[in-house]
């Protein structure tokens, strides 16, 4: 049994649709009920989950051990872009992304695993992004919570391998969803008649490449699932593994000056 996160659009929506098909019994949960009725009619559980209100979430989790005993996946694929310069973006909108990107999946993450540790299995996958590893200008609030989500997913998956259960992070790159044009939207609304206009307006047009569609990140999710000895890591998507090498390998002026590049 799967509960799958954001699912009523873009990477969620996709994973919960593949899941279907390889056969999984589904609980898709999200906010916008009524954007998930292709699911319900593919044979998922399409619940209100809102990963900001503690409430929700609880109740979300007790209708799903209700109606079923138990959760063997917990897909945590909700969660947003805040964009705009840190000087401008308000430090409430600083906080509800961290809220939807960090403490929603952490708090979902702590109803699942008393029914993880007591059948002594369960798989973790948190959708974080390759922003979590490396971060470009405008983005960072969105890189605070994915870089937060990349540690705390760190420090749980050697606290709990001990009860069989695995955490996975996916880190995508370039993605079709509405996942750019709400940065894009943000970045605009925060900074874009002030000092950073310039950097909004490099920033918007970045969104115009052609990125690969979110079967992507369905992929990888299912390679997880189907590894009798999971990655920690999965990534792809446009421009994911070579900036991730690109990480690795230059020095931190060196990556400031090449992602800067971008934005003359």
């Amino acid at each position: 049994m799967v509960l799958v996160t954001g699912a009523s659009s873009g990477i969620g929506k996709d994973i919960a649709h593949r899941l279907l098909v390889e056969g999984y019994d589904v609980f898709a949960g999200a906010r916008r009920v009524d954007r998930m009725s292709d699911l319900a009619g593919a044979g998922a559980v399409v619940i209100g989950l809102d990963v900001t209100d503690d409430a929700s979430m609880v109740t979300a989790v007790e209708r799903i051990i209700e109606a079923r005993g138990h959760i063997d996946v917990l897909v945590n694929a909700a969660g947003y872009g805040q964009y705009g310069a840190l000087e401008d973006v308000s430090l409430d909108d600083g906080r509800r992304q961290m809220e939807t990107n960090l403490m929603g999946p952490a708090r979902l993450i702590q109803l699942c695993l008393p029914t993880m540790r007591a059948q002594r299995r369960g798989w973790i996958l948190n959708i974080s992004s390759i922003g979590g590893k490396l971060a470009m200008p405008l983005g960072g609030w969105y890189h605070a919570s994915k870089f937060a989500l990349e540690g705390y997913s760190d420090t749980l998956r050697n606290e709990v391998r001990q009860f069989d259960i695995d955490v996975v992070v996916i880190e995508p790159g370039g993605i079709q969803s509405e996942w750019g044009n709400i940065a894009a939207t943000a970045a605009a609304q925060a900074s874009g008649q002030g000092a950073y206009a310039r950097m909004v307006d490099k920033f918007a047009k970045t969104q115009n490449l052609k990125t690969p569609p979110p079967s992507v990140v369905s992929d990888m999710v299912m390679k997880a699932l189907r590894a009798k000895r999971p990655a920690t890591r999965y990534s792809g998507g446009l421009g994911a593994r070579p900036l991730l090498i690109l990480r690795k390998v230059l020095s931190d002026r060196m990556l400031d000056r090449l992602t800067m590049l971008a934005f003359r």
